[in-house]
């Protein structure tokens, strides 16, 4: 095999729903970075790479060749941007079908490993070539496995010889191809698609960094991985509180979260009442030390009358920004016993997502009937930020995922 044999290809068509953004998931930000931008940075740095090809959502094939374009720049490597399929596998066969002819060994990875070093690629690509067999990165299982059935747990299954699947999967180019030719079934992964077809698949040691991002939660461990050991204080936390009664005036809606919630009367304040949005302006000015809501926005100021909670929150981040803060994760508690969270809670959370640029979650709890929140006067908000330097830089630890 040659020193120029290998070909990556990207997996970036997901839309990523579980993960509550609001764009395909390989274009959410981590880090101020985009996670195709941080895989693709990855496999640049990959030996004998002569061939690139990222599979995304059409309308994103733009976008895609400005960010490959930076990350490969001044490497002579041909790259490729294909339109994805309606699922993994359709789009993995779309990618190979432009796969350069004189490619030996093709590794296939997912835009979701955004975090997997440039130094697995290379272990695997090192072993296809060793052995010519499909090569698999692999992490031993932490937790007690359970075979359960319809609820019931039926045994305890030994975990030695079980392991999570990783990517990159690695593969002879040719083999690859045509076991996508002769394939009419779907599959999870590259490795059982061509052990389907009787070829043998062999398991390195995968990597930490390799975990998967699938949901908000992975996405603040992943988030967590670029902030510096906190002896510095880089890594910091505020919490924030609000509480607004409701309003005489049956006419004003209800604003949580920056949004109206239909057909509940709105809070008394001097804006609009946004105890939601308060909470968290309160949380990230107390985790940047920059004093309070009323400090920076108080009621002496006419321009805040009235205003949405978005404007609060926005002229937070710059103040953050100006700091050298950036935002982590949010997460806020509603206390009271209406308004109904969970018709709203989807919603609020992606409109604040976007707003604040890292996840948001929303939760609920009630009072039991104690106090002026049980009686249903009005509504509490509980709030909690973490913020960085957003010059923290990658770490390994704390070790999550």
């Amino acid at each position: 095999m040659t020193s120029r044999d290998l070909a990556v290809v990207v997996v970036a068509a997901g839309l990523g729903t579980r993960l509550g953004a609001d764009k395909p998931k390989a274009f959410v930000t981590l880090a101020e970075k985009t996670l195709i931008e941080h895989a693709l940075e990855n496999v640049a740095e990959v030996p004998a790479l002569e061939q690139v090809i990222v599979a995304v959502p059409a309308g994103h094939e733009a976008q895609t060749v400005e960010i490959i374009e930076l990350a490969l720049a001044g490497k002579n490597v041909r790259f490729d941007v294909v339109v994805g399929g309606q699922t993994r596998q359709q789009s993995i066969a779309n990618a190979l079908g432009v796969i350069d002819p004189e490619i030996e060994v093709v590794l296939v990875h997912d835009a979701a490993r955004a975090l997997a070093p440039a130094s697995l690629f290379t272990r695997v690509a090192s072993e296809v070539r060793r052995t010519g067999l499909g090569v698999v990165p692999v992490m031993k299982i932490a937790d007690t496995v359970k075979r359960v059935d319809a609820n019931v747990v039926r045994e305890t299954v030994d975990r030695e010889a079980l392991r999570v699947a990783q990517t990159p999967q690695g593969f002879v180019a040719k083999e690859l191809l045509k076991a996508y030719a002769a394939t009419t079934a779907e599959h999870t992964d590259d490795a059982s698609l061509v052990q389907a077809h009787g070829m043998q698949v062999n398991a390195i040691e995968g990597d930490e960094r390799a975990f998967k991002i699938t949901t908000a939660d992975d996405l603040t461990a992943a988030e967590l991985r670029f902030v510096a050991a906190d002896s510095d204080g880089s890594l910091r936390t505020g919490i924030g509180t609000d509480v607004h009664r409701f309003t005489a005036d049956a006419e004003k809606p209800l604003y949580l979260g920056t949004v109206i919630w239909p057909g509940e009367r709105g809070l008394d304040g001097h804006s609009d009442g946004d105890a939601v949005s308060h909470a968290i302006v309160d949380a990230l000015l107390s985790a940047a030390g920059l004093g309070d809501i009323g400090a920076n926005f108080g009621v002496d100021r006419p321009e805040f009358a009235g205003a949405n909670g978005r404007v609060f929150i926005e002229a937070t981040l710059k103040l953050l920004q100006q700091k050298g803060f950036s935002v982590r994760n949010v997460a806020v508690q509603i206390i009271g016993n209406r308004p109904k969270v969970a018709p709203m809670r989807a919603e609020v959370e992606k409109v604040l997502t976007d707003i604040i640029g890292s996840p948001v979650t929303l939760g609920a709890t009630t009072t039991d009937g104690l106090g002026f929140l049980g009686n249903a006067e009005g509504v509490a908000a509980v709030a909690t930020a973490l913020i960085a330097h957003t010059n923290s830089g990658p770490t390994t630890a704390p070790k999550v995922g």
